[in-house]
């Protein structure tokens, strides 16, 4: 839970943002009862500090949320904003009401700044500085432009280039300039212009000085590995801590370890602290303080309900059930018996139609079946961008996952020219399980190829050394299957009601029934949160982290169009018609 005096301040810095920009851009407002608190209000002295008003205004709003996640750079930038505040409405306005409420918001802050010990991006200064320059200039030169091109609307005498200098440099910064215009229309379109220009600039800039810290990933840490080597098989997700995209954080220890990735101020876990039981409390404790020290809130997506418990005790927070983990004892599994008919007349039929199938680990493919493995997998790909978090790795045929492994379906023509049209990807669990990572086919090749290349992973196992393999991961499977059951209550009716519609968008319930085809053993699995309130701010970055909400970023997206630019594309056999024919049928996604 937030302290008092951050949210306090924030509150109090967004309230009387708002009112300054109201008064700034809509100077009609001051008739309304806004009127009567007009002059205890620090920015909203008189008509003459409307561009002033504006400025402040619009940084008040961006520190407030810097401030209720007690960033020190908010609180330094609130504090001289402030300070600032009071110095002019008192020496210039003689608006001495506003200026004691700005020195009093500025003395708490004071008072309370043990409270504001945030960490923000040790180069977010240097960006800031750089976005500033850059657009900045950039900025000015399109008001430069814009104030030529109305030259013919200017009214008055002969304006030199230094008039519209100087009326773009006060635009900028929403104030008013020396040039007049012919018609108020042309006079409101220039000053509206520069003004979204300014404030653009100001925005961003502000973002890069107050944005959270970036943390270097750990992905291939020997620590790690190692660590896996001695306690992987207690959970089936601990082998993608190793994923690009995550950062470690070790137990005083050492005995145990927790990845995780920061999404939009929230640090997701995933899965079960790795190592000893006995050390997850340290490890924990550690996390814990690091999302304090940087004000993230914490949370872990999918662990298992020892580490559930373990999250509550330690760190006094909350747990949710999100569903289960589908896990299949290879030893016990079989193809007969009534229950798996379905699934024995389908692998036949494939099999009929000239399907094979082979499993190997990775480190027995050569580079150049890595390589085109790698893209068929990308072409089969139902999105544009690699899904998964928690339960995928993000990448295939890396050398340092030898261990991991593949299986692949082949189909052999009249010609006996053979093709690859799907694959899985499985992860180590131990030194005896496996944990489904990738799941891909051609949409050309005939439906059934997921449950053959699930049936001989399964089968092929034991050769392998392999006793247990974790599939697909089921999100609220048991309200899905309470509620079809005879019996079953109103509200947990509605509730499957909600998931099944719902299932049309992210297949919910069609991945629960094919799990449930091959009678595995359901693991529940938890989501820890602190508090009700950070739910909703969980569950927006648990969407980006999977990928299934993708923000754009300019200039990500410019650096990976200039890479595939660079590198020609040669189409995988098998791919089809490459994405827009190659959507995956249930289950799909990056991960399971």
């Amino acid at each position: 839970m937030k302290p008092r005096p951050a949210a306090v301040a924030g509150h109090t810095c967004l309230f009387i943002g708002l009112l300054d920009i109201a008064t700034a851009v809509f100077p009609h407002v001051r008739v309304t009862r806004i009127e009567r608190i007009a002059p205890y209000v620090p920015g909203l002295a008189d008509d003459i500090a409307r561009a002033a008003a504006l400025a402040s205004g619009l940084l008040l709003v961006l520190l407030a949320r810097g401030l209720r996640r007690r960033k020190r750079r908010a609180w330094e930038a609130a504090v001289t904003l402030l300070a600032a505040s009071a110095v002019v409405q008192g020496l210039r306005h003689h608006a001495f009401v506003a200026a004691a409420v700005s020195a009093l918001l500025c003395a708490g802050l004071v008072v309370f700044r043990g409270e504001f010990h945030a960490r923000s991006d040790p180069r977010g200064r240097i960006r800031a500085l750089s976005n500033l320059l850059v657009l900045g200039t950039l900025s000015f030169g399109i008001g430069l432009l814009i104030v030529g091109v109305r030259a013919g609307d200017e009214a008055g005498g002969s304006i030199s280039f230094g008039d519209r200098v100087q009326q773009v440099a006060y635009g900028l910064v929403g104030a008013g300039g020396p040039l007049t215009y012919a018609s108020d229309g042309v006079g409101d379109a220039v000053h509206l212009s520069l003004l979204a220009l300014g404030l653009v600039t100001g925005a961003t800039t502000t973002y890069l000085v107050l944005r959270p810290v970036r943390l270097v990933p750990a992905e291939g840490s020997a620590r790690l590995r190692a660590l896996l080597d001695r306690e992987g098989r207690r959970d089936s997700l601990g082998y993608f801590a190793l994923r690009g995209d995550k950062s470690v954080l070790f137990s005083p220890t050492g005995k145990a370890a927790i990845g995780y990735r920061v999404v939009s101020g929230v640090a997701l876990a995933g899965g079960d602290p790795i190592g000893d039981p006995e050390a997850w409390p340290g490890a924990i404790k550690e996390f814990l303080g690091h999302c304090e020290r940087h004000a993230w809130t914490p949370a872990v997506m999918g662990c298992s309900e020892l580490g559930g418990q373990v999250w509550i005790r330690e760190g006094g927070l909350r747990a949710l059930e999100l569903g289960d983990e589908a896990i299949v004892d290879c030893s016990a599994f079989s193809l007969s018996g009534r229950a798996m008919r379905n699934v024995r007349q389908m692998v036949h039929r494939i099999e009929r139609a000239g399907y094979s199938c082979r499993t190997r680990r990775v480190r027995d493919l050569d580079d150049a079946e890595k390589q085109q493995l790698r893209e068929a997998a990308a072409a089969w790909r139902g999105s544009a961008t690699e899904r998964g978090f928690s339960m995928a790795l993000g990448r295939f045929g890396d050398p340092a996952d030898g261990d991991c492994v593949v299986v692949t379906a082949h189909q052999t023509d009249a010609a006996g020219h053979e093709q690859v049209r799907a694959l899985l990807h499985f992860v180590p669990w131990g030194d005896d399980g496996l944990s489904l990572d990738l799941m891909r086919r051609d949409r050309t090749a005939e439906p059934g190829l997921n449950e053959l290349l699930i049936v001989a992973a399964l089968r092929d196992a034991p050769a392998l050394g392999i006793s247990r393999v974790s599939l697909n991961f089921a999100v609220f499977r048991a309200a899905l299957a309470r509620g079809e059951r005879l019996g079953a209550g109103p509200v947990l009716r509605v509730w499957r009601s909600l998931l099944v519609f719902v299932s049309r968008w992210f297949q919910i319930e069609s991945l629960y029934r094919f799990n449930a085809k091959f009678r595995p053993e359901w693991q529940p699995r938890f989501v820890v949160y602190p508090t009700a309130r950070d739910l909703p701010r969980i569950g927006w970055a648990c969407l980006q982290a999977e990928a299934f909400v993708v923000l754009p970023r300019p200039a990500e997206r410019l650096r990976q169009w200039t890479r595939a630019r660079r590198r020609p594309f040669t189409r995988p056999p098998g791919a089809g018609t490459a994405h827009r024919s190659a959507a995956l049928t249930p289950p799909t996604g990056g991960g399971r």
